[in-house]
């Protein structure tokens, strides 16, 4: 014999189906909305953040690592000298 009497689901049962599918497909949109913002995002911060190739010419930057105290005044103008294709001193 079927059981049909008891093993049925009650008004809770469909509630809490709907419920639930409710809040998975909200849950499934949600996720796709933060992958794409994710991704958007960091690309963006990769164009941004990133600095411009060769933004100045290598005797500018030999300036400033002199200016920054990273090289001495002789290594300053021996590098010089190398970069411009003279003989160092």
């Amino acid at each position: 014999m079927m059981f049909w009497s008891d093993h049925d689901m009650s008004g809770w049962g469909y509630t809490g189906m709907a419920i639930g599918m409710v809040l998975f497909w909200v849950l499934v949109i949600v996720a796709i909305i933060a992958l794409v913002r994710s991704s958007a995002t960091s690309t963006q911060a990769r164009t941004v953040l990133q600095p411009p190739l060769y933004a100045e010419s290598p005797e500018q930057l030999l300036a400033i690592r002199f200016a920054r105290g990273d090289i001495d005044e002789a290594e300053y103008h021996q590098r010089l000298a190398v970069l411009r294709g003279g003989a160092p001193r």
